[in-house]
């Protein structure tokens, strides 16, 4: 049985949009134009994640987050037009997973999707058992996956080749997720040398990593730079 999603935007194109590439990907799509029809299909139907424009009609994104963690824990995805991170603090703090600032690519859409659902029965399954204290072979980023058992490394679903080194430093920084790491500890960790405060080859080698995974350089989404004093991706 496929993963049912419920997708809720007032602007039609874009929640048709997603449904299209959802739909394609195999899952069921219930989608609403307005806040007061998806809460009616919440009480009646049961879905495996929630994708949330916050400004709505009648009631906002924020509203219906709040009335899906009264009774259920699936992931919630929220769409926002702004850029500021009132609307990403202010639903991240009412129990939503995670949130896409408008305009997205919808292959991004579709990615974070298949990551909330992966963590979301990851953790299910690990709840009870040894399994959550196992180490861990795999993280996935908001669609960038990378794999310590198979050195592989994907983004949105299109494998990127990355050499050893690359691969080394991305996964540390996944490893230390919402952490800043310094250039030091950064090079000492991956090259196992003494870093010296000319060292430029760990900012190369991060250069290098944002070109492949089409980072823009203003706004990087995965690998941010915390000036003075390290590198993050953050949580």
């Amino acid at each position: 049985m496929s993963e049912q999603i419920l997708i809720v935007d007032d602007e039609k194109e874009i929640a048709d949009l997603i449904e299209v590439y959802l739909k394609n990907d195999g899952y069921t799509v219930h989608k609403f134009y307005n806040g007061l029809d998806a809460l009616e299909c919440i009480e009646t139907q049961k879905m495996d994640l929630a994708i949330l424009d916050v400004m709505l009609p009648d009631i906002d994104g924020f509203r219906i987050c709040q009335k899906i963690r009264e009774q259920y824990y699936y992931p919630i995805i929220m769409l926002t037009a702004k850029v500021e991170d009132t609307d990403k603090i202010m639903g991240l703090t009412i129990g939503a997973d995670d949130y896409i600032t408008k305009p997205f690519n919808p292959l991004e859409v579709v990615a974070r999707v298949k990551t909330q659902l992966r963590r979301y029965v990851r953790y299910n399954n690990a709840a009870n058992t040894e399994e959550k204290d196992a180490p861990i072979a795999e993280h996935d980023v908001r669609g960038l996956i990378i794999n310590k058992n198979t050195h592989k490394c994907a983004l949105y679903g299109k494998e990127v080749t990355l050499t050893p080194i690359e691969f080394s430093i991305l996964w540390y920084l996944c490893e230390n997720r919402g952490k800043v790491i310094s250039s030091e500890e950064l090079f000492e960790n991956i090259w196992g040398e003494k870093f010296l405060d000319n060292n430029n080859t760990v900012m190369a080698h991060i250069g290098r990593l944002r070109e492949k995974l089409n980072e823009p350089a203003k706004k990087p989404k995965f690998i941010k730079t915390v000036w003075g004093v390290g590198y993050t991706i953050e949580k």
